[in-house]
């Protein structure tokens, strides 16, 4: 049976392996995982590091996209109904 372990626990032994005060094996064996878990976990973090950030950004790009299409869209409305203002004016004669 596979073990699974929470992302909670995984930091917390990422970091302290990133930290260097001790060595894999020794937060390996005192916490009950393989040496060779914590040194990909530790790999998936360094690499995956950048996305922490990538993300803060692109939700942000992301929001600021989503609000100019709906200013767009609102813009378009505030056209035709300026166009149908104008076109039932002329009609009522004012």
């Amino acid at each position: 049976m596979r073990k699974t372990y929470s992302p909670e626990f995984k930091s917390k032994l990422v970091l302290e392996v990133l930290r260097g005060e001790r060595t894999i094996n020794e937060i390996a064996s005192e916490n009950g995982v393989h040496p060779n878990m914590l040194t990909r976990w530790k790999t998936e973090s360094v690499n995956n590091f950048i996305l922490l950030f990538e993300n803060q950004s692109s939700k942000a790009n992301k929001q600021l996209k989503e609000k100019d299409v709906e200013i767009q869209a609102l813009y378009t409305q505030i056209g035709k109904l300026s166009t149908q203002i104008e076109w039932l004016k002329k009609k009522s004669g004012f």
